[in-house]
């Protein structure tokens, strides 16, 4: 997606040849415009019927809703902490965050999600695959379906994108960098 491309060229910052920082547009100040185009290539890229969102927090709920705006869907997010109003029984799932560099607990009340309903799940950044698969997880306890996979900015130096693909999963990326060198990015064409 160029013009996803053209907003990482211009305002994210490089912190290593890993991180990408992209605080300015997607996952502390959102850039809407570009979040509808992102929910519009979404749409268009799969052509079929959607019950739910799944994201988990935080970076990934803004994403989420508005690509839910197009599949005219509601969303459900995976909360990272446990917390006391935690009463109802919830689908878990242990995940580390390559990011933050500790574990959490993925959870999602199990009323909120059917059996067969179809979902996708959306997040900000893929890097080795994690919280995807802590996701995943979650809804195939529901015996849910997940019907694909939409990410904003996949790292496709790192084998997240790649073991997720050879699981079968339809998993759409809008812009792949396939790698970091001397702080300067490459796109996957």
């Amino acid at each position: 997606m160029e013009a996803l491309k053209q907003v990482i060229h211009n305002e994210s910052l490089v912190l290593n040849n890993s991180i990408i920082k992209a605080d300015t547009f997607l996952n502390h100040q959102m850039n809407i415009e570009l979040f509808n185009q992102m929910g519009q290539e979404f749409l268009n890229y799969f052509k079929t019927p959607i019950d739910k969102i799944v994201t988990c927090e935080a970076s990934g709920i803004g994403l989420a809703c508005i690509v839910a705006q197009y599949f005219k869907c509601n969303v459900v997010f995976a909360k990272k902490e446990p917390s006391l109003l935690m009463v109802e029984d919830y689908y878990t799932e242990r995940v580390f965050s390559y990011t933050k560099q500790k574990e959490s607990l993925f959870s999602i009340r199990k009323d909120l999600l059917a059996i067969d309903e179809r979902i996708l799940i959306i997040d900000d950044f893929l890097a080795n695959g994690e919280a995807l698969k802590g996701m995943i997880s979650i809804v195939e306890q529901a015996n849910a379906k997940v019907i694909g996979i939409g990410i904003a900015i996949e790292k496709g130096f790192q084998d997240g994108g790649k073991l997720i693909r050879q699981q079968g999963y339809d998993l759409k990326s809008l812009v792949i960098i396939d790698q970091i060198k001397n702080n300067e990015l490459f796109f996957r064409e």
